[in-house]
């Protein structure tokens, strides 16, 4: 009964564990594939700066002010995308050292957990043996008792025995050994 017990307790805890850990997953995924996304845009935005660096619409085949000007533009949208980047891998990063804070946590628990178990069994098979010592301390003075009993019994039915025969004896007597005194009248 207490091993079926134990054993609905770990399941409860691990199923709890498991459903805890699969929604951590997932919002890390997220986390994950929202990075993704912003590195696929980093990289669009660096092609299209390679593309403007190469343009050069002046006088010779120069680059003007202007081509000059949409390249710092995309160079800084770049910069921007990499500082959100870094924010966000910050972000996925503390979301990891929590995840594996929160599974250290949850490991010391259930060790706690089943070190409290395993406490509480010994307890309860020490209480058990205990209990079975006392039943047969009882038992055995019941035992004593009931064999004490039974000789205090046989004890008085023989002394009643014997009175009684005693008893009887004497009124069966034959009455010549009976001395009887006479009175004078």
């Amino acid at each position: 009964m207490k091993k079926l017990l134990l054993l609905f307790l770990l399941t409860g805890l691990f199923f709890s564990a498991f459903a805890q850990h699969t929604a951590d997953s997932v919002a890390y995924q997220q986390q994950r594939e929202k990075i993704n996304a912003m590195l696929a845009q980093r990289t669009a935005k660096f092609g299209q700066y390679d593309e403007s660096l190469k343009k050069h619409t002046g006088i010779f085949g120069f680059q003007t002010k202007k081509d000059i000007r949409r390249s710092n533009d995309i160079l800084m949208d770049i910069v921007k995308t990499d500082n959100e980047i870094y924010s966000e891998l910050k972000i996925l990063l503390e979301y990891r050292t929590f995840q594996q804070k929160q599974v250290q946590t949850r490991s010391k628990e259930t060790e706690i957990n089943t070190l409290g178990y395993m406490t509480t069994i010994n307890t309860m098979r020490s209480q058990m043996d205990a209990l079975r010592r006392n039943s047969q301390k009882q038992e055995e003075e019941q035992i004593k008792t009931r064999n004490n009993l039974v000789l205090v019994i046989i004890a008085l039915s023989l002394v009643l025995l014997i009175i009684i025969f005693v008893r009887t004896r004497k009124r069966l007597a034959p009455k010549s050994k009976r001395v009887v005194i006479k009175k004078k009248k």
